[in-house]
């Protein structure tokens, strides 16, 4: 039985393969309707979401499968009391797949060491989200049609953005990845992303504060939001929440066939006047993403599918 809580958990073979059966499915979605006939996925949200709690749901359902869960913790046993321990070890005798999401780091992986059925991060604390993940290297296949040699920026809040460090290590097994990190000093990205991920995958990186002097150098942008809930200090996050604001003047400096993506939600880090622009990938991302779920969970549960 195999989990997913950490990006690096797939081999790169195995994720290799998951895109390239994402791929299929959004070529042919009918060829995979009754794929998972009697199958159910659990998603325990431990933490608000629409888009990934959404996105596990539509998917299992256009597999052919069902959904069972909760969206909020309060509305489970968990306001009881009860543990990660026991909810997994009950919710695995009704479902074939969990995908929990839980504001405490590392929760998911302990949720892995007593669940009978696989379990999906669907992102713990600032992070990890390893089917964000996926759904960002669908998207930057398909636009780009390449998972190597480019220039990544990521912008924002790259300390408590768990999208960004899931990202990094991922991209972290490409050849010719050079990362470009935007951020004010308060936000800089973990040491431990430089020291253990870049650092050692001998890829160029350069920690920088402007996003209009780097953004002529991107092949892609990753933007992220200021994420209040991360904050202990509501006067901090007012201070840096506006740090970074993508809007079409600066895109003028970018070029032609940068893409942008964002995990979204966003809230003012992208201006709307960007989301016309063909570059702008964030909503087609959103839709990717169910197909990249398709395809782990088909893996996950030992679909037949090809």
């Amino acid at each position: 039985m195999k989990h997913l809580i950490d990006p690096m958990d797939l081999s790169l073979e195995e994720l290799n393969d998951i895109l390239e059966l994402a791929e299929k499915m959004y070529n042919n979605p009918g060829k995979y309707a009754e794929a998972a006939k009697g199958k159910k996925i659990a998603t325990l949200f431990y933490e608000p979401s629409t888009r990934t709690r959404l996105s596990f749901e539509s998917a299992m359902l256009d597999l052919g499968g069902n959904v069972i869960g909760f969206s909020s913790a309060t509305d489970s046993s968990v306001s009881k009391g009860e543990s990660v321990e026991d909810t997994v070890r009950t919710v695995g005798c009704f479902a074939d797949v969990i995908a929990m999401r839980h504001p405490n780091e590392g929760a998911p992986k302990l949720a892995s060491m007593f669940s009978p059925v696989p379990i999906i991060n669907a992102g713990d604390g600032g992070h990890n989200h390893p089917t964000q993940t996926l759904t960002d290297l669908v998207t930057i296949r398909k636009e780009k049609g390449r998972l190597d040699n480019m220039v990544i920026g990521l912008c924002g809040d790259l300390k408590f953005g768990r999208t960004v460090h899931s990202l990094i290590k991922a991209m972290s097994r490409y050849e010719g990845i050079k990362f470009v990190l935007i951020s004010p000093q308060e936000l800089r990205v973990p040491d431990y992303i430089i020291s253990e991920v870049i650092e050692p995958a001998g890829l160029e990186y350069e920690e920088v504060t402007s996003l209009e002097e780097n953004i002529g150098k991107l092949d892609m942008l990753y933007m992220t939001r200021v994420q209040r809930e991360r904050f202990f200090n509501e006067a901090d996050y007012v201070r840096l929440k506006d740090t970074y604001i993508l809007d079409s003047k600066k895109m003028k400096l970018a070029k032609q066939d940068m893409i942008v993506l964002h995990p979204l939600p966003r809230v003012n880090e992208i201006s709307p006047s960007v989301d016309n622009d063909p570059r702008a990938c964030y909503f087609r991302q959103v839709k990717y993403g169910k197909f990249a779920r398709m395809a782990l969970i088909s893996r996950l549960i030992g679909l037949d599918v090809d």
